[in-house]
Formats: structure tokens, C-alpha cells, sequence
């Protein structure tokens, strides 16, 4: 196990049309998109895509739609550790003018326990705060043996103050700062007093405000895509988590700095197609946001 993934699994639908029917209406969408979905998970799919395979905790129920995500999970070889639910997740997703309207259907009453692992080789944990008991008992295990913990704080959850004790690098969404009453600076202050190494806000296309190992507070702006290719924004945090823990992983040597900088040439890639899947960006596909978009990649 090189990397250890815990998180709510959803089937993502999304489409893009120009507005929802009401009533007795109907409408054609002009493209839509069916995949994996859900913060971790989505995340874990990124890491895998850019070539570190992790494993990965995920809800799963005994329908076919928790059939067709093993199908997605086997090919990217993902090693699924299932925690049963009785029915599968969905979210019904309509990306419009840089924004996303999300319905979510979610069964988070886990039937069972969750998986007991051995961590023998893993150097990465990353959480989204679902499966609360899994992640408080994986991330005390990862931080007693010295690995990476990670958090994507995507919104607040019963557990998330307990959690941050155990984070490593906290990188929270605007939508946090909001339901606490946190500006972006009280949430870094508020990291920072949780004991989190590396703590930042994700502020969409305002980029990304941080603080690095010594407490200097930092910010990265987003790259300028062009809004006529800025097609669909969900799921462009959770591909922005899933690789920086794969540049972790890469080069542990190197600074959060560069870490934060593929993954955010990594999310605007995200944007500029429909659905988690297609989004999914290789090695490839970051050198060319990198040349396109950037003045040195």
C-alpha cells in the first residue's frame, strides 16, 4: 500500500443544458457525463490516473450501481476496500457559467464496521471527513507512524475539529469558511491553532490561500483559463487533492509550493471537460496546461 484513501463513494450524472424543467416541461441537454464520484474517491482516481495507485475505503452497496463502480475502480486498478451501505449514492450535477448545481441522493448508514488495514508501505493518508470513525482511527494510526496526513475540509462534519489534530496539511473550501463564520485569514489562523503543518482556503477562481511549514501565509492564483473553456468546475478540488498527495508522494523533498502548483495546473485541467472521469488528467496532460497557461512550467 502506498497510499491510503477514505471516503463517501457517489455515481456522478452530470449535465449541461440551459436550464431545469419545471412542471410538466422537458428539455434535451446538450452533453452529459456519467462517473465516479464523491471528495476522496474522486480524489483517489486522480492519484491513480497520474500513476500512483492508492487504496481506498469507499462506501458501496450490492446494486448495480455500486457494480458499475467496481467496474471503474478495476480499471484503474484501485484496490476497493467496501464498507456497505443498502443503496448507492448519487449526485445529479448541472455545471452553468463557472458555478454547478448539485442534488445528492447519499446512504452513509454503514451496515458494518469499517475495514481493519494494515498500513505497511503507506506514506499518505487523505480523508474528506466521511466515515468519521474510519478517519479519526486511520489518521491517529498514520500520525503515531509518521505518515502524511491529509484532509479535504470540502464543508463542516461532526468530526472535523477532533480530526484537524491529526491533519498534516489541511486544505479546506470557501463553503468551510462560511459555515463557521471564518474569512479566509480567521480559518489559517484557526488551522494553524488545530496544529496543522500546511493549512489553505480554495477560493475557486480566486485561487488558493495558504500557509507553508513556518507559518508564512502565502497565495497562488488561479490560472487564467479562458471562460469559454471552462466547461464543468465539479470535482476540480478533489482532482486539486488527489495531486498534490501524488506529487507528495512522487518527491516528498520537495516544497509545498511546487506540491500546490501541479495540482493546480492538474484542477484547471478538470474544468475544461464534463464529468470527474473525463477530467482526470495525466502526466501529459499537465505539461500542456503548464505551457499553455503558465509563463514557466
Amino acid at each position: 500500500m502506498r497510499a491510503l484513501f477514505i471516503g463517501q463513494t457517489y455515481i456522478d450524472v452530470t449535465f449541461l443544458a440551459d436550464r431545469i424543467p419545471t412542471g410538466d416541461e422537458k428539455d434535451v441537454a446538450t452533453a452529459y457525463a456519467v462517473s465516479f464520484g464523491g471528495n476522496a474517491v474522486t480524489a483517489a482516481f486522480c492519484c491513480a490516473r497520474l500513476g500512483i495507485v492508492p487504496d481506498l475505503i469507499a462506501t458501496l452497496a450490492d446494486d448495480w450501481l455500486g457494480r458499475m463502480f467496481l467496474d471503474m475502480a478495476g480499471k484503474y486498478g484501485i484496490p476497493i476496500h467496501p464498507r456497505k451501505v443498502r443503496s448507492s449514492s448519487l449526485s445529479f450535477i448541472m455545471p452553468k457559467d463557472g458555478k454547478r448545481a448539485i442534488v445528492r441522493c447519499r446512504d452513509d448508514d454503514y451496515l458494518h464496521p469499517f475495514p481493519q488495514l494494515h498500513l505497511t508501505g503507506c506514506r499518505a493518508l487523505h480523508l474528506d471527513g466521511h466515515q468519521h470513525d474510519a478517519a479519526i482511527h486511520y489518521a491517529k494510526l498514520c500520525r503515531e507512524a509518521g505518515v502524511l496526513t491529509s484532509l479535504d475540509g470540502g464543508g463542516l462534519r461532526p468530526n472535523t475539529h477532533e480530526l484537524l489534530e491529526f491533519i498534516d496539511v489541511a486544505i479546506v473550501a470557501e463553503r468551510l469558511c462560511e459555515q463557521m463564520g471564518y474569512d479566509p485569514a480567521a480559518m489559517l489562523a484557526y488551522l494553524k491553532s488545530r496544529g496543522c503543518r500546511i493549512g489553505g482556503v480554495t477560493l475557486g477562481e480566486r485561487g488558493l490561500v495558504w500557509y507553508d511549514e513556518t507559518g508564512t501565509e502565502r497565495t497562488l492564483p488561479a490560472l487564467a483559463i479562458p471562460a469559454a473553456r471552462v466547461i464543468d468546475t465539479s470535482g476540480a478540488g478533489d482532482v486539486f487533492h488527489g495531486a498534490y498527495v501524488y506529487s507528495y508522494l512522487s518527491d516528498p523533498s520537495r516544497d509545498w509550493e511546487h506540491h500546490f502548483q501541479f495540482a493546480r495546473r492538474a484542477a484547471a485541467h478538470k474544468i475544461q471537460h464534463v464529468g470527474n472521469e473525463a477530467g482526470l488528467p495525466t502526466l501529459h496532460d499537465i505539461g500542456i496546461v503548464a505551457q499553455a497557461y503558465e509563463t514557466q512550467p
